[in-house]
């Protein structure tokens, strides 16, 4: 699945000449919780979210540092915190520097950069424009609403080689220890994992792949004292 497939659209978005009140009315209206910024030529110049919101005067969340902290906080880092919560304006609280995506981007690599910049949500872009946004939430959704994919039944010599490729392609997978024995979509596990982990990871392999009923593991584990 690409970002095209689970994004939102069209995208509610704001002016950076909107004031901080309004976007706050229109998040709890829209219930949403962010909403990118576009100028007046339709450029993506910003995202303003509710952490852009957290510490603001009128609620009395503004950052109160002690005056010890203060003498070690760069003038900079104040003078932008006081912007962040005093400013009036959606350009005086959005975050400028926006990590997006195309549209035919993978949903793993979409995982990946909410990830990587702990960030949640990403707008997609198509030729250069703002055409949907991608948040965790929907990628909960992809995840929820899967389905099983069509197939005949496959054999159980089908299983037990499908079993056998997908870990001989992962590096963690020790095959040579292995043995795996499939009886009307029972499969049994037996030999030797070098750790709980992998264990845990070959079982799973197993599980997950198409005609598998059952998983019976009769691996060993090697611990620090010997196998177990």
């Amino acid at each position: 699945m690409q970002a095209r497939d689970v994004m939102v659209a069209p995208v509610v978005t704001v002016k950076p000449t909107a004031t901080v009140q309004e976007v706050a009315r229109q998040f709890l209206e829209r219930q949403i919780s962010a909403a990118p910024v576009i100028d007046d030529q339709g450029k993506l110049v910003g995202i303003v979210s509710e952490g852009d919101l957290l510490h603001r005067i009128e609620a009395g969340t503004e950052r109160r540092r002690s005056w010890l902290l203060r003498a070690f906080t760069e003038a900079d880092t104040l003078a932008a915190e006081y912007v962040k919560s005093h400013g009036r304006r959606v350009s005086d609280v959005m975050t400028r520097s926006v990590i997006t995506a195309a549209v035919d981007t993978p949903l793993h690599e979409i995982a990946t950069i909410l990830e990587k910049n702990a960030i949640k949500r990403v707008p997609i872009m198509e030729n250069g424009q703002l055409v949907g946004v991608v948040s965790r939430a929907n990628l909960l959704q992809a995840v929820a609403s899967a389905r099983p994919l069509l197939e005949i039944t496959p054999s159980d010599q089908a299983i037990r080689d499908r079993i056998l490729a997908s870990l001989r392609a992962e590096p963690w997978a020790h095959t040579g220890l292995l043995n795996v024995t499939v009886s009307d979509g029972v499969v049994d596990l037996w030999g030797l994992a070098e750790s709980k982990a992998e264990r845990k990871a070959i079982k799973v392999a197993a599980e997950t792949t198409p005609g598998v009923r059952v998983v019976n593991d009769n691996m060993v584990t090697f611990s620090g004292g010997g196998w177990a």
